[in-house]
């Protein structure tokens, strides 16, 4: 007998909405298990302070967190739908699409897996930021690439106390 334990309303990018339900089989203990998996990953994915954002073959924007809200400053309603451009720095933008469109075509990337990559970024109010990032590829049953998850960190202090004790550095040497 399975009961539904858990529902989420999703809003979708083309204005529909969905849910996700995540149910219980009474009879069968690991389905306790996969209710509790489950859970662990919608929680994760709307709690975590980093922001998660997962765009399509085309870089638009399909799935964006209230993390990725909280650092990029625009709310879900207004990132799904739109092309990753509004967090890329106009100056950045073709060489990130000329990378992008070759790992979506080819099925692969030149970063590994767990690579952290530092980038420049741009908050919904023009300022740039610094964000640490690693990406999680997102393939149909044939291999093809569908889509890409990003998961971001705002790293802007962090670089800026770097670049500041280089340059201390710097003239400390001269």
């Amino acid at each position: 007998m399975v009961f539904p334990v858990a529902c989420r309303r999703l809003a979708l990018a083309d204005g529909r909405h969905g849910s996700i339900h995540v149910a219980r089989d009474r009879q069968n203990p690991k389905g306790h298990e996969a209710m509790e998996k489950n859970e662990i990953a919608i929680k994760l994915l709307e709690g975590m302070p980093d922001a998660v954002v997962v765009c399509d073959q085309e870089g638009i924007i399909r799935f964006w967190n209230a993390g990725a809200q909280r650092i990029f400053g625009f709310s879900e309603s207004e990132a799904l739908g739109q092309s990753l451009d509004i967090i890329i720095p106009e100056n950045t933008r073709e060489r990130h699409w000329t990378g992008y469109a070759k790992t979506m075509r080819t099925g692969k990337t030149v970063y590994g897996a767990g690579d952290l990559l530092s980038v420049p970024a741009v908050r919904k109010n023009g300022t740039r930021i610094s964000v640490q990032f690693s990406i999680v590829p997102f393939q149909d049953e044939t291999g093809n690439l569908t889509a890409i998850a990003a998961i971001m960190r705002d790293v802007t202090l962090d670089f800026e106390e770097r670049k500041l004790l280089r340059q201390a550095l710097r003239e400390a040497r001269s």
